[in-house]
């Protein structure tokens, strides 16, 4: 990746895109170059997020969620702010384009796709992909995350848990 990284935020207008955005936006090593949402396509981010306004990068409007236009603007890596069950479809047509994966579902966290079923009530969408998906706790998986295509970003309850006792586990 370039010095400044490509950005597309696929579901980009509900909470965890807005949060999203606002941390890319004021990234100096980040340029938001597409963002995508049904209901607000065509709209500019800040007529759906007043907040915006005045801020670098934020004339970019919402486009629909096809992924050979986000892949046309030249992202280079796009996050997925949408609901576990949605967001593997879009990952594995991400992929196939070229373009590297922060899932921020649940939809790569769990490495067994009969767990996955047996927690989200039916089967997952991409089971070919579980494999490769990388836990991304960079804290313990730093050097996989930054070879990674695909990347799943751990919840946050696991990660509360997880982060106070790795030492102990460490330390056996």
């Amino acid at each position: 990746m370039s010095e400044v990284t490509k950005i597309a935020i696929v579901g980009a207008s509900g909470y965890t895109g807005l949060e999203l955005l606002r941390l890319v936006f004021c990234h100096p090593k980040a340029e938001v170059v597409a963002i995508t949402s049904r209901a607000n396509a065509g709209t500019k981010v800040t007529e759906v997020f007043p907040r915006f306004e005045g801020h670098p990068g934020t004339e970019i409007c919402f486009i629909e969620p096809d992924m050979e236009t986000v892949a046309a603007t030249g992202a280079e890596l796009a996050f997925l702010a949408l609901p576990h069950g949605t967001a593997a479809p879009f990952a594995r047509e991400l992929l196939g384009l070229g373009i590297k994966v922060i899932d921020l579902s649940a939809d790569f966290r769990l490495d067994d796709p009969a767990v996955y079923q047996d927690f989200y009530d039916h089967p997952h969408p991409a089971p070919e992909l579980l494999d490769e998906a990388i836990f991304g706790l960079p804290e313990v998986y730093e050097s996989e995350i930054k070879a990674a295509r695909l990347i799943a970003s751990p919840g946050c309850y696991p990660t509360s848990i997880m982060l106070p006792l790795i030492p102990l586990l460490r330390e056996g």
